[in-house]
Order: C-alpha cells, then sequence, then structure tokens
C-alpha cells in the first residue's frame, strides 16, 4: 500500500508531532511504500538522534519557523503551498494522513481526496481553530474563527476517518455535529524502550517536575500559587525544565522573590527521558478549563513509562484526569484551588509509600495500553493498514 504522512516537523526534528509522526512512519515503513512530505527547516532548531526511519522523505523549502505570530504564518503559509504542490505531483498514494502543524493542513488532503480518489485520514494533534478560541486569538463567534471552523469541518466532514487523542477531544468534535463513525480515539504513546522505571532518589526533598513546554494552556497561576507559599520550603523542590512563556514568567518572579526552591533546567533530549525522569517524584502536568479537548497533554504517557504518578491541575473532564481516575496513577486538583494543592503536596512529602504505590500503578497501565507498540497499533488500525 502507498502511504502518504504530511505535517510541517518529521525525523530528526525534536518537535512533539514529529516524533510521534516518525515512531507511526518506522511501523508503517516496514510493510508499506510509505512518503513523507515535510520542511526542510527544523522547529526551533532542535534535533533528535537516532536512524532515518525506512520511508521515502520530501523535504520542502519554506520561511523557517518563527515563534513570532508572523514569522509563524509566513512558515505555515509556505508549508502549506509547497505541501499541496507535492501532494498532487507525485505518484497517487492509496492513504494520505494530514497532521495539524501547520493548522489546516487537512486542506491538501480533502483536495487529493476529491482530484485523485485518495483515502483521507486527519490526525489531530491540536483541534483548530478551537486551540487559537481558548487562548485568546480569536473571538468565539468572531467571522475568523467561524470562517476557519467551517473551513477545518469541511475536511473533516469529508475525510475518512479523524483521529483524536482523547475522549476530551473526541467530545468537543462529536459536540460540533461530526458523524460519531468519522470520528476516532487513538491516545498517544512513549517508548518504553527508551524510558523506564528508575529508582527513586533520596527522600529529603520531594522532587515536583515539570518537563516540556509551559505554555499558554497551561495552568500557571495555580502552581505559582503554592510554591509562593512553600518558598525555601527544605521539604520540597520544584524542577521546571523545558521553555514556555508560562516558564519564562515563573522564573522570573522566583528570581525577583528570592525563592530558592525552584530549578529551571532546558529541554531533555528523548535519548535523556529516561534518566531525567528518574530524577522526580511526581510529575507535573496542568492544563486551563478552556484548553480541554483542544489539546491533550502528552507528556503524561512519558511519566508513566517511567513509574512516576501524575499530579494534575486541571478539569475533571481532561483527559489526564481520566487516566487517573481510571488507573489510580496519580492525583487531581481543580485549577485555582491552591490550598487543596498545598495539602496534598505536603501529604505526598510525608507518604513516599503514596507515591511509590501509584508510581507502580502509572507503569502497569503504560505497559498494558500506552507503550510505542499499542500507541502506532492504535493509529495503524485506523488507517485500515494492519
Amino acid at each position: 500500500m502507498k502511504i502518504l504522512l504530511v505535517n510541517q516537523f518529521f525525523w530528526p526534528d525534536a518537535a512533539a508531532t514529529s516524533q510521534f509522526l516518525t515512531d507511526l512512519a518506522r511501523h508503517l515503513g516496514t510493510d508499506h511504500d510509505v512518503t513523507v512530505i515535510c520542511s526542510a527547516g527544523l522547529y526551533a532548531g532542535t534535533e533528535t538522534a537516532g536512524d532515518p526511519p525506512p520511508v521515502k522523505i520530501i523535504r520542502v523549502p519554506g520561511y523557517r519557523y518563527r515563534r513570532s505570530a508572523i514569522g509563524r504564518a509566513f512558515s505555515y503559509s509556505t508549508f502549506l503551498a509547497a505541501s499541496l504542490w507535492h501532494e498532487l505531483t507525485i505518484p497517487r498514494p492509496d492513504v494520505i494522513m494530514t497532521m495539524t502543524t501547520p493548522p489546516m493542513l487537512s486542506i491538501g488532503g480533502a483536495i487529493l481526496k476529491a482530484l485523485r480518489g485518495t483515502r483521507h485520514y486527519i490526525w489531530e494533534m491540536d483541534l483548530f481553530p478551537d486551540a487559537f478560541v481558548s487562548l485568546g486569538a480569536l473571538r468565539e463567534n468572531g467571522w475568523a474563527a467561524r470562517a476557519l471552523r467551517q473551513v477545518a469541518d469541511f475536511s473533516r466532514r469529508n475525510s475518512d476517518g479523524i483521529i483524536t487523542l482523547g475522549p476530551c477531544m473526541r467530545s468537543r468534535l462529536l459536540a460540533r455535529g461530526l458523524p460519531k463513525h468519522l470520528v476516532h480515539l487513538a491516545e498517544n504513546w512513549a517508548d518504553g524502550r527508551v524510558i523506564s522505571p528508575e529508582p527513586f532518589r533520596s527522600w529529603e526533598r520531594l522532587n515536583v517536575l515539570y518537563s516540556g513546554n509551559f505554555g499558554l494552556s497551561h495552568d500557571i497561576e495555580t502552581i505559582a500559587a503554592a510554591i509562593y507559599h512553600l518558598r525555601n520550603d527544605s521539604r520540597f523542590v520544584f524542577t521546571f525544565a523545558g521553555g514556555g512563556v508560562h516558564r519564562d514568567k515563573l522564573e522570573s518572579v522566583c528570581h525577583a522573590e528570592g525563592i530558592g526552591n525552584v530549578r529551571f533546567l532546558p529541554y531533555c533530549s528523548r535519548e535523556e527521558m529516561s534518566h531525567h525522569l528518574a530524577q522526580a517524584h511526581v510529575g507535573l502536568v496542568t492544563q486551563r478549563p478552556a484548553c480541554v479537548g483542544t489539546v491533550v497533554p502528552s507528556k503524561v504517557y512519558g511519566l508513566m513509562a517511567a513509574g512516576r504518578p501524575i499530579l494534575f491541575i486541571g478539569s475533571r473532564r481532561a483527559t489526564p484526569a481520566i487516566l487517573i481516575r481510571r488507573f489510580g496513577c496519580g492525583w487531581r486538583i481543580e485549577p485555582g484551588a491552591t490550598q487543596s494543592l498545598i495539602e496534598v503536596l505536603e501529604t505526598l512529602a510525608a507518604r513516599p509509600d503514596w507515591i511509590r504505590e501509584r508510581g507502580v500503578r502509572a507503569r502497569n497501565a503504560f505497559e498494558r495500553y500506552y507503550d510505542l507498540s499499542h500507541g502506532v497499533a492504535r493509529v495503524a488500525a485506523i488507517l485500515g493498514t494492519c
């Protein structure tokens, strides 16, 4: 079977969408003729090690990705145009799967389906334009949001399937009236060969780790208030590894207030992730209620692979909250409930046995449902490539 995968970022890029697509391409490339269309540039100049997957890679030129609004717009638009040209000129694939970097990439898949009869699937890593609305970049009922939603939903309704990352994302699309048979659920994953449980380090201080991007879709107020209350408390150390606007904001506040029990580290490579996560006792994940279903935090699967329980600040409707309820692998705090968060942290500092127990539950659930082999198989089954 000839399969075409399209996303702006791909191996050796370290962007999250690139890593998931690379995993899927390795899986599909062993039995099928797979082509990937991606950008010649990297996401913010980051790259990861490892051999290339066994696929044909078409790298299209374009404006390099920039974090500024204008830079992103130029980068997205040039890739959309260049990728569509290649989609229409390469030999006809049997299946095309488009991701959501850049937004509206599914338009190319819809055109290919209409003109060349190719089956089209959309892998919704972020839900657009809903994600823009939830961040305040677009007004809910503004003309731009309505127009983008109509275009996106046209592609969705005319696709052969839509792959969502969690029950919250699936529910959001179904509430929009999309046909139930088109909207599939396939949670993300982590690689259990790369990330494996290691013994917990010293219990002298409870190490709460936030790893990855700490951006606009994440709740910062609740954890920031708890950190201020527990500032310089020798029982705790809070570690933020990665980047994002909220990470920078929190670092500035901690520096200005002289808070000494918070550490800030750079992004960690995938190859170093197992040792990195092993430094933590508890993994912190946060999400603003407005963003539930527009994005699904994928960092929970790495934490589960490492055998670390999840401390989630977010809505009970969010996918991390659903995982915690289903597997008993962590704790959920309502956004804004600072006192509840402080009480949980103080209890955990005194009860390492609770952390060990829920860490074991996290790893057991991971091995059963969220290891790499399970994740790629879910997506492949939806594409009909098994």
